[in-house]
Formats: structure tokens, C-alpha cells, sequence
């Protein structure tokens, strides 16, 4: 088993107290609101470790236990309600690399289609998980705050990072969010309203304060690392998303910035693995490249999200020994791969884990699952073929990566090329040390262009949440001359509205929450 400080942690029971007020704007029903009270649960500094752990794993879980009762929202499917896996779907198949055919009373296939409106339930249950996860953080970090004990100290950093996070996801779909901190005490209130350029600055100032060696707050650790555990890097990672991403979000050339803060990422102590691979496996956590890792295990973080669902929902067809294959025995036959990424790859890209068991790689049908290859690039196998230390067969105990070196070292040499200073020549290194690794031709100089970049970034990590966020960045996700198959409804492909660069704010929260407004379009 993976030796993390959270296999004990994640069972701590932890209930959240201030549901009452500042989260009215939410059409959920949350569970126990007041069972447990902040005076009984934080005694010790263990209590608050279980309560640190209840802010990640509210990435993970469905609710407190997972993957079937006990959930943090009622109403709502345990499968498609947990975090990641709502925010993967909007995320990915929106965009030229993946179509599902799933969920189809909850709106999935209007993904495939830029075909979503402010009803469509992935995006209401994304909405209330992004708050949900901010609002766990702030709470954590009100009773944390002054504990008394100096390990507690150094955790409110982490959630505060965390919280950070969770308001880059808003600010990266939506544009704007219900905005709550810890100041907000429990309480009827509505939240007031974010809007992107507030958004863009709170996340600025807290990664920069948490980052610092000021006198302001406790700071992020530099090392050791905890494998699962923000740290430093980790927050300048999450920075640089935010600078390389500021012309989409907020008007703002901000790529000089967005370089800065990926030096210090690169500069260690993460290094690429020799195997790219190594990245998505059952034992990944060994690898050197992952920055920041949601960490699954076939035991103990048990969800019908996650990587449970990256492996079996990519899978189908039946006649696939799937548990040889990935080491899950599950096959839901929900998402496939769409031709545009299947064609990006040279002969011999050892990144290319595509499976067709008598699929076409055309998709005529997008309700079928015979339409489209399908990925293998997820695996509840060992990197050296064993299975999993679990091996459960049911949940994996592969992690999902969240950030990694490589898409450091692809955002670095964007930036250069969009004029954010820096080296040419150590961009180009960069591409080609993960070209190399992949087993393709290198490039020079004059091939590092944008274009370039933008099918080196799909090649290296598709299926791994970037995709839409990257192509609204470029300018190829909704109007323009760049279309893929079944975006706007039809299988050739046609433009879609700009104001679908972010997506509606739900009709349920605009409905509960007065300070609400929506978004243009919609």
C-alpha cells in the first residue's frame, strides 16, 4: 500500500457546522449539519489533521466515507457527483479529445455537443462541489487559525491553498462564483458575488502570501515533501495556470509572470520519470514527476469517480479481459477518443495507449460505444505489468495527476514563444527531452510555435482535466475555424457561440442566491 499520511486520516469523522448560513446559495441538501460540534471534534493535533484530510478528499469522495453513503449532497447520483469526475467531464469531453455517451438524462452528451444550458445537471453538481470544497476549506481554516498547536499552524497553508483551487476552478469555468472566506462567519446570509477580475486577484494575493517569507501568515513548506500535500512548488504551479491563463480570464498579458513562477517550479526538487507511463499506473506515486496528485487507493478512497471511472469508462465491448488488461474488471463503456487525437501522433509515440477491440476510429454514432477508440492510458496495474497492492478490482489504487512536470515544461516554452522572456533554446530542450522520452523526432527552433504547442500539450497529457481550459487559451474552443467532430451538434464539426468559453451559472443557485447574475449568453 501507498505509505500517506491520509489512509488513516480520510476516516476521521469530521462534519462541517456552518451549512445553516453562508452556503444557503446551493440547491443541495446537506447531510448531519450539526452533528458534531467544533468545541468536541479539534482536541488534539490529529483532530485537525482529519479535518485538513476532509478538505482534500472532498476532491476525491462522494462524501465522508464513499463510495455509497453517508454523501455530502442528497439528490444527486454518487457516481457522476463526485468532484473530479464532474469537473473531468467538463473539462474534457467538451473539447477535440474525448466524447461520452453517458449520463444522458443528466446532460453529458450536451458536452459533446456545446449544446449546455444553465439546467444541465453536471455543471449545477460541479458548481455546488467547487463552493462545497471552498467553503469545507474556509471552515477548516477559521478553527484552525489559532490552535495553539504549531503542526496546525503549518496546515492552514495547505487548506489555504487548497481553498485557492477551488476558486481557480470557479474562476476557470464560470467566470464568477459565490464568494465566502473564513471571515464569513456561520450564519442567513447570501454570499456576495466574485466576478473574474476579484476571483483572478484573491487567488493571486493567497498564493503569493502562503508562498512568501513575510509576517503576514505561516507559509508553505519547501521540503520534504509529503507525497499528497501542497507544498510550495505546488502553489507556484498553481500560480503560473493562473498568470498563463489572465488573457482569457481577465484581459491581462500576465506570460512574464507565468514564467517566473514556473522557473521556481522546474528548479526542483521534481524531475521527469524515464518512463511517461510511469505517470498513470497503480504505483505512480513513485514517480518523480507528479507535483500535485489526487490520490486514490483500492481499499481505502474508494469512489465511483476518480480513476475508478478513467479506467472503466474508457473501457467496453465486452470481449476485452479487461482486468488483464488495466487491472480493473469493470467495463462501462462510457467515454472514447476522438479521431483529432488519435491523429496527432507519429508512428512510435510511446504516449499514443489507445485500444480498439473492432471499434472504428471514426464516430458516425455518438451513442455508440463501437464508435471511437478507446484509452489505456489509465491502469490499475504496476508500471512493471503486476497488479495493483490492492487489487481490489473494483477501485484502483491509481493516482490522478493533477499537476506534473511535463506540463511545466510545455507552459514554459509557451510562454516564451508568447513573449514572457526567458530561453528559446531551453524551451526547445524541454519539448525535446519529453519528445525523446517519447520516442519521436525532436525540433528546433523554428518549429517551437504555437500551433505546435497547442498538439505537443494534447499529445503529452490528454485525458488529464487541461483540454478545454488550453483551448479556450489558444482561441480554438468555440468560434473560429477549429472544429472537431460533433462539436456544435453535427459530425463534421461547426464553430459554437464565443460566450460558451464559460459556462452558465446554474439556474438553481441564480435562483437561490439574489446576488447571483448570469453569464452572457445564457
Amino acid at each position: 500500500m501507498k505509505n500517506n499520511i491520509f489512509k488513516i486520516s480520510i476516516i476521521v469523522t469530521f462534519i462541517l457546522m456552518l451549512f445553516n448560513g453562508c452556503y444557503k446559495d446551493l440547491d443541495v441538501a446537506p447531510i448531519n449539519p450539526n452533528e458534531i460540534s467544533s468545541e468536541n471534534v479539534y482536541q488534539t493535533p490529529d483532530d485537525y489533521l482529519g479535518g485538513l484530510a476532509k478538505c482534500y478528499t472532498s476532491l476525491l469522495l462522494s462524501g465522508r466515507i464513499g463510495p455509497n453513503g453517508d454523501a455530502d449532497f442528497q439528490g444527486f447520483d454518487e457516481g457522476f457527483s463526485t468532484y473530479m469526475r464532474s469537473w473531468w467531464n467538463a473539462q474534457q469531453i467538451s473539447s477535440d479529445e474525448a466524447i461520452s455517451r453517458g449520463d444522458i438524462a443528466a446532460g453529458l452528451p450536451e458536452f459533446n455537443f456545446h449544446t449546455w444550458g444553465a439546467t444541465n445537471s453536471y455543471l449545477g453538481i460541479l458548481h455546488s462541489r467547487v463552493i462545497y470544497f471552498a467553503v469545507t476549506c474556509n471552515e477548516f481554516i477559521r478553527l484552525a487559525t489559532g490552535s495553539g498547536f504549531p503542526e496546525v499552524d503549518n496546515m492552514v497553508p495547505e487548506a489555504r491553498f487548497l481553498r485557492a483551487m477551488a476558486y481557480w476552478h470557479a474562476l476557470d469555468l464560470y467566470g464568477t462564483a459565490p464568494f465566502v472566506t473564513e471571515d464569513d462567519l456561520p450564519g442567513a446570509f447570501f454570499p456576495k458575488r466574485a466576478d473574474s477580475l476579484q476571483l483572478f486577484e484573491y487567488i493571486e494575493d493567497e498564493l503569493t502570501d502562503i508562498t512568501s517569507e513575510g509576517e503576514k501568515s505561516a507559509v508553505l513548506q519547501d521540503a520534504p515533501f509529503i507525497y499528497g500535500r501542497a507544498n510550495k512548488v505546488t502553489a507556484y504551479m498553481l500560480l503560473a495556470k493562473l498568470y498563463m491563463n489572465a488573457e482569457a480570464y481577465i484581459k491581462q498579458n500576465r506570460y512574464a509572470d507565468a514564467l517566473a513562477a514556473l522557473e521556481k517550479v522546474i528548479a526542483g526538487p521534481y524531475e521527469l520519470s524515464v518512463i511517461q507511463r510511469q505517470n498513470f499506473v497503480a504505483d505512480n506515486h513513485k514517480s518523480p514527476e507528479i507535483i500535485f496528485p489526487l490520490i486514490f487507493d483500492g481499499a481505502q478512497t474508494q469512489s465511483w469517480g476518480g480513476t475508478t471511472f478513467l479506467i472503466a469508462g474508457a473501457l467496453g465491448g465486452g470481449s476485452i479481459p479487461a482486468h488483464d488488461t488495466v487491472g480493473l474488471n469493470a467495463q462501462w463503456g462510457i467515454m472514447r477518443c476522438l479521431p483529432t487525437l488519435v491523429n496527432l501522433f507519429e508512428n512510435g509515440d510511446k504516449r499514443a495507449l489507445f485500444w480498439s477491440d473492432g471499434q472504428s476510429l471514426e464516430i458516425n454514432d455518438p451513442a455508440l460505444f463501437t464508435d471511437g477508440y478507446m484509452s489505456v492510458k489509465f491502469s490499475n496495474k504496476k508500471l512493471d505489468g503486476s497488479f495493483s497492492d490492492s487489487d481490489q478490482g473494483t477501485h484502483p489504487d491509481t493516482d490522478f495527476p493533477m499537476f506534473r512536470l511535463a506540463d511545466a515544461y510545455l507552459l514554459y516554452a509557451e510562454a516564451v514563444v508568447r513573449g514572457g522572456g526567458g530561453s528559446v533554446d531551453i524551451a526547445v530542450g524541454y519539448v525535446n527531452d519529453l519528445r525523446n522520452r517519447a520516442g519521436v523526432g525532436t525540433i528546433n527552433q523554428s518549429e517551437l510555435t504555437l500551433d505546435f504547442l497547442m498538439d505537443e500539450r494534447s499529445r503529452e497529457l490528454y485525458w488529464e482535466g487541461h483540454r478545454r481550459t488550453d483551448l479556450i487559451r489558444f482561441g480554438k474552443f468555440s468560434a473560429g475555424s477549429y472544429v472537431w467532430p460533433w462539436k456544435g451538434g453535427v459530425k463534421e464539426g461547426k464553430p459554437t457561440e464565443p460566450y460558451r468559453d464559460r459556462y452558465p451559472v446554474p439556474a438553481a443557485q441564480l435562483n437561490a442566491n439574489p446576488n447571483l447574475v448570469q453569464n452572457n449568453g445564457y
